[in-house]
């Protein structure tokens, strides 16, 4: 099966024992992807931030940091571990399985930091670099410098903040679904503003972000 995710990664491991570590959960071993993980958090961030950094030289600190957040976080990279099919190929502990863990976006984005830093030790900076940059293409690709991507809840905290108004409120209604299939139902309220609007999303971040582009669309009607 390490065969078949290789193929996937498009990465061939010399030492496909550091694969196994990238792929084992903390309920699985106590040999497990924890620390592998903490590194390649660290290689993914400098090599993104230093791609945004050349591929827009004319962006400012903030719009380089909003672009960076947008590319690296859980919902992302585990985006990015289910379209290789991850799960299939996690070592969990039985209570993990039975739980759904497989399909579990914390686990899928952790287990993908995992493997970025397993690259790292097998084949050094350069490789996992060719990796991300091949992994990440289609989103890098997404960022336009003719755009802010400002995402819905700061482009909704900056309007706010220019008409002199109070701060967005946002509360989960209800997570509906299975733990590893959840779907989360928020609510922003403005004061002043009698109506609310709901978002949904398979994290309650994204449910915050459709929740602030409904009220955005209130707002400047």
């Amino acid at each position: 099966m390490s065969d078949e995710l290789c193929r996937k990664l498009g990465y061939q491991f010399k030492q496909p024992k550091i694969l196994k570590t990238a792929l084992t959960h903390r309920s699985f071993s106590d040999e497990n992807n924890e620390r592998l993980e903490f590194l390649g958090d660290s290689i993914v961030n400098f090599i993104i931030a230093e791609v945004l950094y050349h591929r827009f030289p004319q962006a400012q600190e903030g719009a380089l940091s909003r672009w960076r957040a947008t590319l690296i976080n859980r919902d992302t990279l585990g985006d990015l571990g289910r379209g290789f099919d991850l799960g299939r190929y996690l070592f969990l502990g039985p209570g993990e399985l039975k739980s759904g863990g497989s399909e579990r976006q914390s686990i899928l984005s952790c287990a993908m930091e995992a493997i970025i830093g397993a690259v790292y030790l097998d084949n050094g900076f350069e490789a996992a670099r060719e990796c991300i940059l091949r992994w990440y293409d289609s989103l890098i690709n997404s960022l336009t410098k003719a755009s802010s991507h400002k995402d819905p809840k700061t482009t909704l905290q900056e309007y706010l903040q220019s008409q002199h108004m109070s701060l967005p409120i946002y509360e989960v209604q209800s997570v509906e679904g299975e733990s590893h299939q959840q779907i989360f139902i928020v609510s922003c309220s403005v004061e002043n503003i009698t109506e609310k609007t709901l978002g949904k999303g398979t994290s309650r971040r994204r449910a915050e972000q459709d929740a602030a582009e409904a009220m955005l669309g209130i707002l400047k009607k």
